[in-house]
């Protein structure tokens, strides 16, 4: 698909993909590719490394003892999880900190884990569901490298999450989620994460949408397998508000039967891979 000509007149400069994470998506893509392999290439940049060795150890992951390298931390939580929290962190790296994108990295790490760890008993695949969850709100970062002080005050003056959406298209011409699926296809993320990317509002219509208006239909025009990243993505969402389990219930069956999913069993999915994560 096209980056939208939205994008273009605005002229914001999407990082490129660091090359390390390339290379990473490249093994992770390879079928011979082995827990030595993906250690040995995260190894190759020190400050990476460590910072993967460190997060490991992080109440996020619960492990019951401490790692002291990547090989260890591979064997421990497997070649997905760690090339996941390696492409997390290349993502943080690769934008200004900023307050905002600390506490959007930190909702990225986590949804990304709960889809990743959901997605087997779903039939879908962890790797893109875990990156699907990585760069749902990529585009709130590129938003804030291009505007930071006009886009933080947007996000401060506006916290519904869909009159935000509105209220992006008003200041820069598009939205958020049109601007991280931009962003997964500059870094050759697979296009069904850069769909669910780009959806993803509309499966959020869907899920609050007034009884009597059907927001449904455009995203199930998409393979069912994108369905699938935005019902399961939609999920995790809604168990990790941290609202008791009235809005997981209700986004399992509103939108996992939609996208052919069984609403029990993405209700159980979710809630037992949210219920994983540590208290952080």
């Amino acid at each position: 698909m096209a980056i939208d000509n939205a994008l273009r007149a605005l002229d914001i400069d999407l990082p490129a993909c660091p090359q390390i994470l390339v290379q990473l998506s490249l093994l992770m893509h390879d079928e011979d590719a082995n827990l030595q392999s993906i250690g040995g290439l995260i190894e190759t940049d020190m400050a990476l490394a460590s910072a993967v060795v460190r997060t490991v150890n992080s109440a996020l992951f619960g492990l019951l003892r401490r790692v002291e390298s990547v090989p260890e931390a591979v064997r421990y939580l497997g070649t997905r999880e760690v090339a996941a929290l390696t492409f997390e962190i290349g993502l943080r790296g690769a934008f200004p900190p900023s307050p905002l994108l600390t506490a959007l990295w930190a909702r990225a790490g986590r949804r990304g884990l709960a889809m990743g760890r959901a997605a087997p008993s779903l039939d879908i695949d962890p790797w893109l569901a875990h990156t699907a969850g990585l760069f749902a709100e990529s585009g709130q970062a590129a938003l804030v490298g291009h505007d930071a002080p006009g886009y933080e005050a947007l996000v401060a003056t506006t916290p519904n999450p869909l009159v935000q959406l509105e209220a992006e298209v008003l200041s820069y011409g598009l939205n958020h989620a049109a601007l991280g699926g931009a962003l997964c296809q500059a870094w050759g993320l697979a296009g069904d994460v850069a769909a669910s990317v780009r959806l993803r509002p509309m499966a959020l219509r869907s899920l609050v949408a007034p009884e009597g208006e059907d927001f449904a239909a455009p995203w199930l025009t998409e393979p069912l397998s994108v369905q699938r990243l935005l019902a399961l993505g939609a999920a995790v969402d809604a168990a990790l508000e941290g609202q008791g389990d009235d809005m997981l219930a209700r986004a399992s069956t509103a939108l996992g039967p939609l996208a052919g999913l069984d609403a029990a069993l993405l209700h159980e999915a979710v809630a037992a891979s949210v219920a994983r994560l540590g208290d952080v």
